[in-house]
This record gives structure tokens, C-alpha cells and sequence, in this order.
């Protein structure tokens, strides 16, 4: 079993392939499971002791609907007390400037309720939006990928947060 859970949804394949590009970036598939959350179980996350969580805003601030039926169906069962977790979102920070990353700030508020430790916080410098869930301070609760308006800065952007979550993990 691998190290490391990476749980995502996905509507367009945005997030399925900035997944794939996390999993490729910390060493491949002996390292990193993805786990398709449209497939999961509650019991799944027990599994990791490190957790990605890969989640589109979708609509306006809103979680994809696979996330939003798990969401609402158990995650707030999952006892994610001891797990380091690391979130990653795709949004459009032009068209939605006043709720970019919302999904991931939703999810992120959710699961440290719920016991999870948050690694992977992520600088704002680069971004232009208004408001979003996801911020913490003056950091994104995650990785905040926009596709729409910056698709030539994911695999570079990917890269750096794969090296941060290396040493967060301790790996």
C-alpha cells in the first residue's frame, strides 16, 4: 500500500490530471494511491497516514458533486485525528474572483474539525481574485491551480508544492 491517499473529484478531468501530475511529482504509484472520491468509502482514509485532497470549486463556490455527495453522505465521520492533510483545488480566479478555491477552504474547515492537521498552505503572491474560503491568513489552505487563466503555470506550480509536501510529510 502506498504512503499516501490522494482523494479527488473531478468534472472536467482538471483535477483527475493535476492529480496525476502530484502523484508522478512525489514518486509515482508505490508512493501515492489515487483514489477517485466518486469510488470511495469512509473507511478509505483510514488507510493513509498522509491524505491530498484534490477538489474543484465548482459553480458558484461549491464543491464538485462527487465531493458534495460524500460531503454531505459521511465525511464527517472519518476520524482524521494524527493525519497530515494537503489540499489542491482547480478554480477560475477571473470568472469567480469573489469565491476562487472556495471547495478547498470548505473541505479543509470540515476535516480539521474533524482531527486533520493541514500541510501545504500555499502563497497568494501570482493570483488575482477578491474573496475565497480558502484562505488563512495571507495563505491558500492549498495548492490553488487555475487552468483557465494560467494553465502554463500548473506543472511548475505542482512541482515546488510536491517538493513542500515531501519535507511536510517527512518523506
Amino acid at each position: 500500500m502506498a504512503k499516501i491517499g490522494l482523494f479527488y473529484g473531478t468534472q472536467t478531468g482538471n483535477t483527475q490530471n493535476a492529480a496525476e501530475q502530484i502523484q508522478k511529482a512525489l514518486g509515482g504509484p508505490s508512493v501515492v494511491d489515487l483514489i477517485d472520491i466518486a469510488n470511495a468509502d469512509v473507511d478509505d482514509f483510514a488507510k493513509y497516514e498522509y491524505i491530498i485532497i484534490g477538489c474543484p470549486t465548482w459553480n458558484i463556490g461549491e464543491l464538485q458533486s462527487d465531493w458534495q455527495g460524500f460531503y454531505d453522505e459521511g465525511l464527517d465521520s472519518v476520524d482524521f485525528s494524527g493525519k497530515k492533510v494537503a489540499y489542491f483545488g482547480c478554480g477560475d480566479q477571473v470568472g469567480y474572483a469573489d469565491n476562487f478555491q472556495d471547495a478547498i477552504g470548505i473541505l479543509e474547515e470540515m476535516i480539521s474539525s474533524l482531527g486533520g492537521k493541514t500541510v501545504g498552505y500555499w502563497p497568494i503572491e501570482g493570483y488575482e481574485f477578491n474573496a475565497s474560503k480558502a484562505l488563512r491568513g495571507d495563505k491558500f489552505v492549498g495548492l490553488a491551480l487555475d487552468e483557465d487563466n494560467q494553465p502554463e503555470l500548473t506543472a511548475k506550480r505542482i512541482q515546488a508544492w510536491a517538493e513542500q509536501l515531501k519535507r511536510e510529510f517527512g518523506l
